[in-house]
């Protein structure tokens, strides 16, 4: 057998070429552009990205070369290129999508582009005049690398330019263990990565025999000025890094090229992130470990710094702590991060913040209120305390309602107050312990009245999402409102509503009820009527619900702009002299609920 170098990281096996001509460790890599995300012709190459199999190596040559390696005891280092400087010229509008993100909008109308005759050429992630680019390569190359104990020391992103990408390559690939580069491969006039980093090396680019195979393969070409032989061009000393599918065992056909020790990786996120997660082996550390903790603080940033000054001086070196102020959340200020590859030094700095931080700042947050929310909602039914009493009332309200109706007939009403934000929470906890596995989506009625609050409009959408719910939005009184939901979707016959007793006209409501005889015929489900304004309360934050930050700004009732002022009643002076509110948990007289509402 004629041994083809690797060159992997310290501590990994040399792979050869065996005698019949076949790669040990095949990988896939997209012929892409860069960050713009450019999706090429889906053609016969594309094909061979997905598909399992080896490949017989045409005439592979040795290309030896050598890659700086990490000193001993410090983890390994990456630095990462992103190719193509799109992001920097983000233009609102609509069909935002994400660049390099995989999960672009609808694709613009095709036009003639290279991979075969006619074949389309669609522009999946950027979306020309006004599309929108977000790199979420680097977020994604960041945590692989991470895990795998490789620790990303920079990260750069670069225009498509041969001369600016090459003196990134090269100042990256002195100073990193590893060098990742994302895009610029492709056919076209400026995808130039393979050029840029032979130049980083003072090489050329030339035709690789495997290469210039695979695209005859694929393509049925061998003209050697074709725009599908670009894709053959490369760096002189590349190698052709094969590896295997992680979803079906099989091996891809088509490889990753490198230079020393820089990677050169497809822009398209799909195939960019098959690429390394099938090149893990190249990049895993087994020396090192990084070891996280994360403490919440209901703070504001200013009161905990002479505390994290403290740490910061007592750890360095040893553990890099971080500080993240967060003004929308509802239930802390600042975030800590504390990172290190000494599990003991982290505790030690762990347990020395929390007894330095001041009593009671730290929060033991719960970040996934909705996966938790089954057995978090039906434990607190059982706790026999006066809440968990309130609560087992709704649940079985909710649980009638599912009875009688499929989730097809039936929808809740949520306009992201803090009442249908409790109710939305326990009819999620009910939907998830009744069919915890199930095709259809709870569905959530938005009644828009004029004028609403933007935090509120978003924090809909972020609930949307949060919960994975289908919104209907309508708009007009809430009889009108009905009556076009009738007629959009005749199929629903119930609707969950957060009323409580001491709303207008609801004091002789029942648990279930029709809806009046000159209403569209629903039927209204109340399993809050007998809730009070401090059980709702309760009920969000024991189990770290978020709810629209406007409540932690001084109103308690929300209705629209034009008619919602913040509650006189939780207004006070602080320190500096300056008025403030206090967040709506805090108010004293339930009474007081709606004194701001116009």
């Amino acid at each position: 057998m004629v041994p083809s170098p690797r060159f992997p990281p310290p501590g990994q096996s040399v792979l050869a070429v065996s005698r019949d001509g076949r790669v040990a460790r095949p990988i896939s890599v997209g012929w892409c552009r860069g960050l713009a995300g450019r999706r090429r012709p889906a053609g016969p190459m594309w094909g061979a990205l997905r598909a399992g199999g080896t490949l017989r190596a045409a005439a592979s040559r040795p290309m030896a070369v050598s890659r700086p390696t990490a000193a001993r005891g410090s983890a390994a280092t990456a630095g990462i290129i992103v190719i193509g400087d799109e992001i920097l010229k983000v233009r609102p509008g609509p069909g935002a999508s994400r660049a390099c993100g995989g999960r672009a909008g609808p694709a613009p109308a095709p036009e003639p582009g290279p991979g075969r005759p006619g074949a389309p050429r669609r522009y999946g992630c950027l979306r020309p005049p006004q599309g929108q680019t977000q790199d979420t390569n680097s977020f994604f190359m960041c945590r692989r690398l991470r895990a795998l104990g490789v620790r990303v020391a920079r990260i750069s992103v670069v225009p498509d330019e041969v001369d600016a990408i090459a003196g990134e390559v090269a100042a990256f690939a002195a100073r990193f263990t590893y060098v990742l580069t994302s895009g610029g491969i492709g056919p076209t006039h400026d995808d130039v990565t393979f050029e840029a980093v032979a130049r980083a090396f003072g090489e050329r680019v030339t035709p690789h025999p495997e290469l210039v195979a695979l695209v005859h393969k694929f393509f049925g070409k061998t003209d050697a000025q074709c725009p599908e032989m670009k894709l053959a061009r490369v760096p002189e000393s590349s190698y052709l890094n094969y590896g295997t599918d992680r979803c079906t065992g099989g091996t891809f056909k088509y490889p990753l090229v490198s230079v020393r020790n820089v990677y050169i990786f497809p822009g398209i996120p799909a195939l960019m992130e098959r690429a390394l997660d099938g090149l893990t082996h190249l990049f895993r550390s087994e020396q090192t470990r990084f070891h996280t903790r994360t403490i919440y603080v209901a703070a504001d940033e200013i009161l905990i710094t002479p505390v994290l000054d403290q740490a910061d001086a007592t750890f360095q070196g040893r553990v890099s702590l971080g500080s993240y102020p967060d003004w929308a959340n509802n239930y802390y200020r600042v975030k800590l991060t504390l990172d290190s590859e000494s599990e003991q030094d982290l505790e030690e700095a762990y347990h020395f913040l929390i007894e330095k931080l001041p009593p009671g700042v730290v929060v033991p947050l719960v970040t996934d209120c909705v996966s938790l929310a089954a057995a978090e909602v039906y434990g607190l039914a059982e706790s026999g305390s006066a809440l968990g009493q309130k609560v087992a009332a709704a649940l079985r309200t909710i649980e009638e309602a599912l009875d009688r109706y499929s989730l097809a007939q039936l929808c809740v009403g949520f306009n992201g107050g803090k009442d249908c934000t409790a109710l939305l929470h326990l009819v999620h906890a009910a939907v998830e312990r009744r069919c915890p596995v199930r095709q259809e989506k709870l569905q959530v009625l938005y009644i828009r009245i004029m004028s609403p609050f933007p935090e509120m409009e978003q924090f809909i959408q972020a609930t949307v999402q949060r919960y994975k719910i289908e919104l209907c939005t309508v708009e007009g009184s809430i009889r009108e409102a009905l009556v076009h939901l009738k007629e959009q979707q005749p199929q629903l016959e119930a609707v969950l509503m957060g009323t409580r007793r001491t709303d207008p006209y609801s004091c002789t409501l029942m648990p279930m009820c029709m809806t009046d005889p000159n209403w569209p015929p629903y039927m209204r489900v109340n399993p809050l009527l007998d809730w009070t304004y401090r059980d709702i309360w309760e009920f969000l934050r024991k189990l770290f619900v978020p709810y629209c930050v406007l409540y932690d700004k001084g109103y308690t009732s929300l209705g629209s702009m034009a008619n919602t002022l913040k509650n006189p009643a939780l207004r006070y002076t602080d320190a500096r002299g300056r008025e403030s509110y206090r967040p709506a948990y805090e108010l004293e007289n339930e009474e007081d609920e709606r004194t701001s509402r116009q």
